[in-house]
């Protein structure tokens, strides 16, 4: 069974102008997928890939997949504080809200649609010890 671990407030249909654009009817059904591994069938302790970029106004699918044996989390709190969330789906739940880390059990799959807000450079890490510390980091890049 698939465990997500969900922090933050629920949304409450307040919409920034670039999330608000992408929700137009106009822009309805352009979503780019974004595919990342949180370790591997081999126990490597990383994310592939280890680098992710996002253009700030543009609609995203990030598909989150764990085919190790060994829970991982996705912790990118920053990140997650310069996008908008429009859902987060795992197994037949679907969750609406401020996202800051996903955990993922083994041969979970989770997918979390967002629109990114801010440009920066943000941090990813797995939280568990000693992952982050084995190489399990990242770095996420929203462009304007």
């Amino acid at each position: 069974m698939l465990s997500v671990l969900l922090g933050g407030v629920l949304w409450l249909g307040v919409l920034t102008p670039q999330a608000r654009a992408i929700a137009s009817p106009a822009n309805v059904g352009l979503v780019s997928e974004v595919q990342v591994q949180l370790g591997d069938a081999s126990e490597a302790l990383k994310f592939v890939p280890d680098h992710l970029e996002f253009t700030a106004g543009r609609k995203y699918k990030l598909v989150l997949d764990n085919p190790s044996s060994q829970k991982h989390y996705f912790t990118a709190k920053d990140f997650a504080d310069s996008v908008w969330t429009q859902k987060v789906e795992a197994g037949n739940v679907e969750i609406k809200g401020a996202i800051h880390e996903l955990e993922l059990k083994p041969g979970a799959v989770a997918e979390w649609v967002f629109v990114p807000q801010r440009p920066g450079t943000y941090d990813l890490r797995c939280v568990i010890a000693g992952h982050a510390e084995a190489g399990m980091v990242g770095e996420i890049v929203i462009t304007p």
